[in-house]
């Protein structure tokens, strides 16, 4: 690898990790708890895409998603592990996947940033 190349790659870490702690500033907000408006675009986010199997209201769906009120997973994931774990969704192979359905990568939207991804954990912390 390229002296260039090491770089480039060190840059793009950097950057990566920016973005990260940009999007934590962003969910936790100037006063200690989430902007409503990243709330509602996380709310906005998570129904035009992740209600498609954990419903609008984020109560689940039968054999699809599960119920994200008051939930056990989220509730024990930091917004920077949670943004990691919607980055890279779920398979239905994985062994902690109860349903047995596919949970893809941001939600099986690649449009969504990881800006939207850590609105969308502002939302969900709503939710608990």
């Amino acid at each position: 690898m390229s002296t260039i190349e090491r770089r480039s790659h060190r840059w793009q870490a950097a950057a990566a990790g920016a973005v990260l702690v940009l999007a934590a500033l962003l969910v936790s907000g100037c006063a200690g708890g989430p902007d409503p408006e990243v709330v509602e675009a996380g709310r906005k986010d998570f129904v035009g895409t992740c209600a498609t199997c954990h419903g609008e209201d984020g109560r689940g769906k039968p054999k699809l998603g599960k119920d994200l009120h008051d939930n056990e997973f989220t509730r024990g994931l930091s917004d920077e592990e949670l943004v990691e774990f919607l980055k890279k969704g779920r398979p239905a192979w994985d062994p902690l996947n109860e349903r047995g359905v596919d949970m893809p990568p941001r939600g099986g939207n690649p449009a969504l940033s990881d800006a939207d991804l850590a609105e969308i954990v502002a939302y969900l912390r709503t939710l608990q």
